[in-house]
């Protein structure tokens, strides 16, 4: 078994914290794991990326070649396309719908949609909007990773264990705003993976 998962975003979306809650799963159900990331000008806003492998069996590289990523997910729709590339034939395209504009030049974004949605594998969501409802606006980066979660080599149990495990320091209430984050980003992938 070999997961190879690409995080995409900008600074401030909490794409290290996804990459985060992956190690810890992974190391909890005894798999391997390398992650390295890039911090896009160090700062928020900057694009941020991160490559996550988990395997069953050693693994000698953190960097995933082009064509063998199963998964990219991004906070950011345009993000995603960057990396497009890097997925395998059959991988899955995860995101937030909305832009995180900051640039001048930022692209349609019904043209960015109709390039995600050309894939066949590919969850598009409004996982802000849905964090908002939910009344933690910094949980749509959980949303897409209880979105993503079923594509995952990892088990639920092991994923909202470090979930708890991560943000245990900030209190009981930010714990369960995330848990609850997450388990409505199960709940509304189910329509798109079959």
């Amino acid at each position: 078994m070999k997961t190879n998962i690409i995080l995409a975003g900008v600074g401030g979306q909490g794409i290290l914290t996804i990459a985060a809650v992956l190690d810890t799963a992974a190391l909890d159900n005894d798999l391997n794991i390398k992650q390295s990331e890039v911090h896009g000008m160090s700062q928020r806003g900057g694009a941020v990326q991160s490559h996550v492998r988990i395997s069953d069996k050693e693994i000698f590289s953190d960097l995933i070649p082009q064509g063998k990523a199963d998964l990219i997910i991004s906070v950011e729709p345009m993000e995603l396309l960057r990396y497009l590339p890097f997925l395998k034939e059959d991988g899955f395209l995860v995101t937030d719908s909305n832009p995180f504009v900051n640039i001048t030049n930022y692209p349609e974004l019904e043209d960015l949609y109709k390039e995600i949605k050309s894939h066949k594998n590919n969850i598009l969501i409004d996982a802000k909007q849905i964090a908002k409802d939910l009344g933690n606006s910094k949980a749509t980066n959980m949303v897409l990773l209880g979105a993503v979660s079923s594509l995952l080599p990892l088990s639920d149990e092991s994923l909202q264990k470090a979930i708890k495990t991560l943000f245990e320091r900030k209190g009981e209430k930010i714990v369960a705003k995330n848990l609850e984050a997450y388990e409505k980003g199960k709940e509304v992938a189910v329509e798109f993976i079959l």
